[in-house]
């Protein structure tokens, strides 16, 4: 079962979506090429608005940093107890950086890099 801690609106609506079919899809700006998240209404480079579109992403990444959560104040996330949080850079953007749980990845066997 997917765990999302979020209400989507109009504008992130696309992003959950995708996320529940375990597809990851980030904003991409058909003007300027520019890939960005979180999702805006408009390009933060071009500031276009009319040509933002989804597109798919390999959901490859390499880990920055991470830590374990052993405590967190999350209900929906406490029998999940103690967790992977890690900060990941998207391999098409490595500017893009998101957090994952890491899922199959055991407590404090993370490879950064």
């Amino acid at each position: 079962m997917v765990k999302q801690g979020v209400i989507p609106d109009e504008l992130t609506k696309p992003f959950y979506d995708a996320a529940n079919e375990e597809k990851l899809v980030i904003q991409n700006c058909t003007a300027c090429n520019l890939l960005q998240h979180p999702p805006a209404a408009a390009c933060r480079k071009c500031g276009s608005g009319d040509n933002m579109e989804w597109k798919g992403m390999s959901g490859k990444a390499k880990i920055y940093n991470y830590t374990v959560v052993y405590d967190t104040p999350i209900r929906m996330l406490q029998e999940d107890q103690p967790f992977n949080l890690a900060v990941v850079m998207l391999d098409e953007d490595p500017g893009i950086q998101m957090y994952s749980h890491l899922p199959g990845t055991p407590v404090d066997q993370v490879p950064v890099g």
